[in-house]
């Protein structure tokens, strides 16, 4: 094509995200990196300004196919659109598979492959879902991923900009006083177990805010609201296990004798911990999406048993 003269004197990354509104500027960088555009039959940088009257070659490689499986897994969809899925994930589902090979079968990125292949539009160049965000394997609720480039991009902005609005409910061992509170304590992978993650001090940690209110006092325990301002690994479970208010059931950053007390109990078999509540504007629109997801079955008993021995 030849560069109209709206677009003289801007860089071709951004030209190229004008033209083609469904890619990226990543995108772009990257085809021009592996030559698959052409200013004026050259090979140039994707800083590179344009002028009226420039030809432009650009060429679309196919999307590779991601080499794990699609699986038939069960999946709670609570919203589906071209761009994004919102899906309330039960505890005990990894969302990604791990680097070495573990849960490559068994993964919601597994289960996202066999529900929407057909309206996948690749991410990165590769045909798989966009995680812009995640649970951890024991926790249960709302997350949303990304169907293509360009909603991956405006979600991740979304995130940075702090405009999502995500909301947890937790069962902590103590009576946390005050009421309402926020803790800000940055969190970095530990020193002493590779596998954990602490609040710590260093060039590899990073800012972390949660804030929290009380939603009940129960026997010894505390019902909490938690807002997460902030994603960083483990962070809900990190950060009150910091301030000596450890989840109930956390394996990690728990209390054993608390958890077999639960387990033996009430059957609970992981941490209590749910995102309840996810909001943002959904990629392609100005309109605010909303969503909630009722506490699951396994913390409701733990709740209602605690409620009756109080009474």
């Amino acid at each position: 094509m030849i560069v109209d003269e709206q677009y003289a004197g801007l860089r071709l990354d951004k030209v190229l995200t004008q033209l083609f509104p469904d890619h990226t500027r990543n995108y772009f960088q990257n085809l021009l990196e592996k030559g698959f555009v052409k200013l004026n039959g050259k090979t140039v940088k994707s800083s590179q300004k344009v002028q009226a009257g420039d030809k432009l070659d650009v060429r679309f490689p196919a999307l590779q196919e991601l080499t794990l499986e699609a699986k038939d897994i069960p999946l709670n969809i609570v919203y589906e659109d071209k761009n994004i899925l919102v899906i309330d994930k039960p505890a005990g589902l990894v969302v990604h598979p791990g680097t070495h090979g573990s849960h490559s079968d068994d993964s919601l990125v597994n289960a996202i492959l066999h529900h929407s292949k057909d309206s996948l539009g690749g991410i990165g160049g590769t045909l798989r879902p966009g995680i812009v965000h995640r649970l951890d394997k024991d926790t249960s609720g709302l997350l949303v991923v990304a169907k293509n480039d360009k909603a991956q991009q405006m979600l991740m902005d979304q995130f940075q900009k702090k405009e999502v609005v995500k909301i947890y409910y937790a069962l902590v061992s103590g009576k946390l006083e005050p009421e309402k509170g926020t803790i800000e304590a940055p969190i970095g992978r530990s020193l002493q177990d590779r596998k954990k993650m602490a609040v710590m001090q260093g060039k590899t940690s990073k800012e972390a805010v949660t804030k929290y209110e009380v939603a009940r006092y129960l026997e010894g325990y505390t019902y909490i609201k938690i807002y997460l301002l902030t994603g960083r690994t483990h962070q809900i479970r990190v950060h009150f296990a910091a301030i000596g208010f450890p989840l109930v059931g956390d394996a990690t950053y728990g209390r054993a004798k608390v958890n077999h007390l639960f387990e033996r109990q009430f059957g609970l078999k992981r941490q209590f911990l749910h995102a309840a509540y996810l909001s943002f504007t959904l990629p392609g629109t100005t309109k605010k999406g909303e969503f909630e997801s009722s506490l699951p079955l396994d913390l409701q008993r733990v709740l209602d048993g605690l409620e009756s021995e109080k009474a």
